[in-house]
Parts: structure tokens; sequence; C-alpha cells
């Protein structure tokens, strides 16, 4: 299929306070339907570790039009995009009853020679899957964010079971919870369009202490989107040779 695309009820643990979706329910219903395209593509986690080769998510960019509410059923859908250099590009979007996208989503993947940990063309892979073109989730999105020397520590996290996936590594959604965690409650749940993007810079590994800091941006905006009412930029450090796991920008337009 050249389009994926699973149906969810929005469930009381995908909701805040406001009663909207969550960042990092979105991001574990992206996760869900990325990994399920994958292996109905043959280029699923056993298909690829038969080859030597792995997927790792890089980077991804989020975009809520509007966040649906408890107790609404929506579509998920994710797509292969081609690739950009050595990055895999994949989709996604969530559809409401309606039929109208209310979050679009870009993501870049690299594609790992596991026992090398280094980074493929992506090419031998992504030239035999569907490449979906002219459907542009979020053109633009999943770009890189620059090191920052303004920010402040805002707390720290140690990775524990629960954090860690099959791979040993902590989850690409729990990042976003971390970050979640870090940002002030109110900012998040009065939301009513939002931006997420993130880098993953470093795989972080069970017991790892990483420290999170964060600082405000001013005078940012983002391509083809209202100035941001709100924007806080984030970075990932362990605290082990402060070297930035993840970086991350989050942009809140408009409030309840």
């Amino acid at each position: 299929m050249d389009i994926w695309q699973e149906t969810f009820p929005l469930r009381f643990g995908n909701i805040d306070r406001s009663d909207r979706l969550t960042l990092a329910a979105t991001f574990d219903f992206f996760q869900e339907v990325a990994i399920s395209h994958a292996e109905s593509l043959g280029v699923g986690r056993e298909a690829m570790a038969r080859t030597g080769q792995g997927w790792v998510l890089s980077r991804i960019s989020v975009f809520f039009e509007r966040r649906p509410q408890w107790g609404e059923t929506v579509t998920v859908r994710s797509w292969p995009r081609g690739w950009d250099r050595l990055f895999a590009v994949r989709d996604y979007d969530i559809r409401d009853a309606s039929d109208t996208p209310v979050v679009r989503g870009r993501s870049n993947w690299l594609i790992l020679d596991i026992e090398k940990r280094r980074p493929l063309r992506p090419q031998a892979v992504m030239g035999t899957l569907p490449l979906n073109e002219g459907l542009d989730a979020l053109p633009g999105g999943a770009g890189s964010l620059d090191a920052r020397d303004d920010l402040g520590k805002a707390g720290e996290r140690q990775a524990r079971y629960s954090d860690i996936d099959y791979n040993g590594h902590v989850n690409n959604a729990r990042y976003i919870q971390w970050i979640q965690d870090v940002t002030d409650a109110g900012v998040l749940e009065q939301a009513n369009q939002m931006r997420l993007d993130i880098n993953y810079l470093s795989e972080i590994k069970s017991g790892e202490t990483i420290e999170l800091w964060t600082a405000p941006i001013s005078g940012s905006d983002a391509p083809n989107e209202p100035p941001p009412a709100r924007a806080i930029a984030y970075e990932g450090r362990r605290r082990e040779g402060d070297q930035a796991v993840f970086r991350a920008e989050l942009r809140v337009f408009g409030g309840s």
C-alpha cells in the first residue's frame, strides 16, 4: 500500500487536562503506523536485520492545525516520500471524521549499518518503495536545528525501564514526554495550534542521566505558519561529558 492508515479512538491516555491530544501521544501514533507500514512494504525490523541494517529516526517535525478531543475517532496515515541525501523521508497526517487533516508531520530517517554503526545511502532501500510524489504533508519540515548558547537548566531525567524500547535505547516518543514535563503545563494545555521540531543526535542507554536545558525563542516563526504566541528551545545533554543528545523547538500558536 502506498499510504498506510489505521483508525483510533482517542482514549483517556491520549489527552491532557484540556481534553485534547498531546504531543507525546501523537508521536506514539506516528511510530505505530510507520512500523506497520514498513512491515507491510518488506522493510520492517526483521527484514532489515537480515541484511545487517536498521532504521534510525533522525529528525521529525509535527504541526497541529487543530487538537482533536477525547472521544473523537481519528485516522492516522503515513507514507514514504523518497530520500534527501542520506535521509529517507516519511510523511504523516491525522485526519478527523470529516477527512480533514488536523495534524501533519514529516520525518527523516537514517538507514544504519548495524555492525559498523554508520549510515548507508538510502536509495537501495527507498528505490523499491512508492515515492508518493506530490503528497507533501509538511513541506520544509524535519530540518536541522542549531545549537544555542542561551539555554538554562530546567531539570534532568534518568533513563529507566519504561523509557527503553526493543532496540535497547530511549524510545523516540519518550523524548517528547521529557520535553512536555519541563514545559509550563499551561502553555501546553492552552495551545490550540502548535509545532514541534526535534533532532535526535545520539541514542540514550538505560541508566544514563540527561540534563534538560531550555530557553525562550524571540522573534521566531516558521514558514507558512502564523507568528507563534510562544516559542521555546530545548536541548538534552549527557550529565557526563555534556554531549547534546537531542535538540528541539516548540512553537505555540494561540490559546484557549
